[in-house]
C-alpha cells in the first residue's frame, strides 16, 4: 500500500510542477501574441484528449489529459499542430505571418523569457520568505572521505578542509558546490591539508561519477562521531549507549566522523564493539544492529557544530539573490549540455526525461517540503527554457532559426519546407523522449 501512495504522490507532485511550468511558458506566447493583436485560435495546457475546454472570443481554452506540454495555436503560423490549411489563402491582418519579423521573434521567445522570469520570481520569493542559511568555510574544520567514494577518487583525504573552488577561496561552504562551479571543465578545489594549501583537480567525467554515486561532499561529511540522541528501545539503548556519548572506535578501529560510524554499522554482519567517550572515561559496549543494520542513534545537527549564519533579505536584496541564482543555474546547465556534446561526460548518465524529472521532484519535496518543491520547479523552469531554445524544428529554437533566416535573406522559407522540417523535428523529439524515458527506466531499476 505504501508504494502505491508513494507513486501516486510522485505523479501528483510531478504534474503540479509541469502544470506550472507549461502554463507560464504558454502564457508567455499567448500574452505576446495578444499584445501584437494576433489571433489565437487555441490555448492548450496538456495534449489531447481534451478534459475541459471553453471558448471565449476567437480563442478556445483547453486542458488536455497528457500533462507533458502544451501549445498556443496562433493563426497564420505553422506550429506543432501541423495545420497548414491557411497556406495559399489571402494573408489576414491578425495572422502571425502578417507581422514583421521582430514582432514574431518576440512572440516565439516569450515562452522562454517567461520561464526565466518565473525562475527569478521563485528564487526571489524563496530568499524573501526563507532567507538563506550559510556555513562559513572556517567553521568546517575537515571532512571524512570514504574509501572508493567520488571524493576519494579525485584525491581528497580525510581531514582535508575545502576552502575554495577553481583557484578562488570562498567565504561560505555552500559556495563550493554551485551548479556553475561543478560544471566547469577544469574544476578544482583548494584544500588546506597539514597546514598547506593544495589543489585537487577533478577528472573530465567528474559529473558522471557524482551521478553514479548520488552524492559528493556536504556538511554531513564533517559531523563528528558524537551522539545527539539514543532512540528509546533501540539496540543502542538496550546496550547502554547514552545521549552525549562520543564514539571513538568501532571494533577497535578509531573513528572521528559520523559517516565513519554509519559506514561501519551498515557493513556489520553481527555484533559490534563500540568504544565511547563518556565524560573522562572510555566505555566499551556491545551492540547488535537490527535487521536493517541500524542501532538507533542520531547525529548532532549542523547547527550544533558549525557557526551557521542566517541571512534575511528585504525585497530588493531578495531580487538580487533570485537573479544571481537563476544566472548561476542557467550557465551551469549550459556548460553541462556543452560538455555532453563535447563528449566530456556521458549523455546517458546526465540526460533525464519524465521519469528522472518525477523522481528528483519527489526527492526534493520529500527532503525539503515546499522549499524543495519550489527550488526544483525553478531549476526545471530554467531547464525548460534552455531545452526549448535548441535549434530543432517544432521547438521555439527551431522557429527562431526560421526567423533568423528570414531576417538575413529577407524571404520566408517555403511553407512546404517548413512543414517538412517541423514534421521531422516532431518525429525526432518523440523518438528522443522515448529513448530518454527508456534510459530513465534503466537507470531507475539499475540497468
Amino acid at each position: 500500500m505504501d508504494w502505491i501512495i508513494s507513486i501516486s504522490s510522485t505523479i501528483l507532485i510531478f504534474i503540479a510542477a509541469i502544470f506550472i511550468l507549461v502554463t507560464v511558458h504558454e502564457l508567455g506566447h499567448f500574452i505576446a501574441a495578444k499584445f501584437f493583436k494576433m489571433r489565437v485560435n487555441k490555448f492548450s495546457i496538456g495534449f489531447p484528449p481534451k478534459i475541459f475546454g471553453f471558448k471565449k472570443g476567437d480563442t478556445e481554452y483547453v486542458i488536455g489529459a497528457t500533462p507533458l506540454g502544451g501549445y498556443v495555436q496562433i493563426a497564420g503560423m505553422i506550429d506543432e499542430s501541423m495545420d497548414d490549411t491557411f497556406v495559399g489563402e489571402e494573408v489576414k491582418p491578425d495572422e502571425f505571418r502578417s507581422r514583421p519579423v521582430w514582432q514574431r521573434t518576440i512572440v516565439i521567445l516569450a515562452g522562454v523569457i517567461f520561464n526565466m522570469i518565473l525562475a527569478v520570481i521563485i528564487y526571489t520569493g524563496m530568499a524573501w520568505n526563507y532567507g538563506e542559511t550559510v556555513i562559513p568555510v572556517d567553521s568546517v574544520p575537515g571532512i571524512y572521505v570514504q574509501e572508493g567514494s567520488v571524493a576519494d577518487q579525485i584525491g581528497l583525504q580525510t581531514g582535508d578542509q575545502i576552502i575554495g573552488v577553481n583557484g578562488r577561496e570562498v567565504e561560505y561552504f555552500n559556495q563550493l558546490f554551485s551548479p556553475s562551479s561543478l560544471t566547469e571543465r577544469d574544476l578544482s578545489f583548494l584544500v588546506r591539508r597539514d597546514g598547506e594549501v593544495v589543489t585537487v583537480s577533478t577528472p573530465p567525467n567528474f559529473l558522471d561519477l557524482i551521478n553514479r554515486e548520488g552524492r559528493f561532499i556536504d556538511e554531513t561529511n564533517s559531523l563528528p562521531s558524537k551522539i545527539l540522541r539514543v532512540m528509546s528501545g533501540s539496540p543502542a539503548a538496550e546496550a547502554g549507549m547514552m545521549d552525549g556519548d562520543e564514539i571513538v572506535a568501532v571494533d577497535g578501529e578509531p573513528v572521528s566522523y559520523w559517516l565513519q560510524v554509519v559506514q561501519r554499522i551498515q557493513a556489520a554482519e553481527g555484533e559490534l564493539q563500540f568504544d565511547v567517550m563518556r565524560g573522562q572515561e572510555i566505555v566499551t559496549l556491545s551492540v547488535v544492529p537490527d535487521e536493517e543494520n541500524r542501532i538507533g542513534i542520531q547525529s548532532l545537527n549542523a547547527a550544533d557544530i558549525f557557526d551557521i549564519e542566517r541571512k534575511n533579505y528585504n525585497l530588493g536584496q531578495s531580487l538580487v539573490v533570485g537573479y544571481n541564482r537563476t544566472n548561476d543555474t542557467f550557465f551551469g546547465i549550459i556548460k553541462g549540455i556543452g560538455r555532453m556534446f563535447s563528449g566530456d561526460i556521458s549523455v546517458r548518465e546526465n540526460l533525464g526525461g519524465p521519469v528522472a524529472i518525477a523522481n528528483i521532484t519527489r526527492e526534493a519535496t520529500q527532503s525539503g517540503g515546499w522549499f524543495g518543491f519550489w527550488n526544483i520547479t525553478a531549476f526545471l523552469s530554467i531547464t525548460l527554457a534552455i531545452m526549448n531554445m535548441l535549434p530543432i524544428p517544432a521547438l521555439d529554437g527551431g522557429h527562431f532559426m526560421f526567423l533568423v533566416y528570414e531576417g538575413i535573406t529577407r524571404r520566408e522559407p517555403s511553407p512546404k519546407v517548413r512543414m517538412g522540417l517541423q514534421q521531422l523535428g516532431f518525429i525526432f523529439l518523440v523518438g528522443l523522449i522515448i529513448l530518454i524515458t527508456f534510459n530513465d527506466i534503466l537507470r531507475t531499476f539499475g540497468g
